[in-house]
């Protein structure tokens, strides 16, 4: 009687430690939905006060509709753009970035995207802003003397 009595626990055991390892299987990251055809984007040279964008495309790659809670960058010197509706599995989307380059110099700017409540993904956006000339361009005296001479 006692050995049934072990061997009813120990079947007891083992049936309690597989179903304790089927749960964590349920319980495990959901596949990747969000993908980035680009993570990061370098603008190269500006010229300092001319603003400029740049858009990154993204795709649903799940098998339901993926939306884009919060999309934010680190600063307010860049601003990014995006559509408030569900992406269809399989569709793609825009994150339209603009980068006001007021300040010269070379900058590192994070966008970071938030999805389906709790995921997110980082953009981030590069370049070096040079200072543009202070003073114009000479007058061209030439331009006067063919005023005068068309008259």
């Amino acid at each position: 009687m006692k050995n049934w009595s072990t061997l009813l626990l120990l079947i007891f055991l083992a049936a309690g430690a597989s179903a304790q390892t089927g749960g964590s299987a349920a319980t495990a990251t959901p596949p990747e939905t969000l993908q980035l055809k680009e993570s990061g984007f370098d603008f190269g040279k500006i010229p300092q006060g001319r603003p400029v964008t740049h858009i990154f495309e993204i795709v649903n790659t799940g098998s339901k509709p993926l939306l884009l809670d919060n999309v934010q960058a680190t600063c307010g010197c860049t601003t990014p753009e995006w559509s408030r509706a569900p992406i269809k599995p399989g569709a793609t989307a825009q994150i339209k970035v603009g980068y006001n380059a007021a300040a010269d110099g070379y900058f590192t700017k994070s966008i970071t995207i938030q999805y389906n409540s709790n995921q997110t993904k980082v953009l981030t956006i590069t370049g070096n802003v040079y200072r543009s000339a202070t003073t114009s361009a000479p007058a061209n005296a030439s331009l006067s003397l063919l005023k005068y001479q068309q008259q």
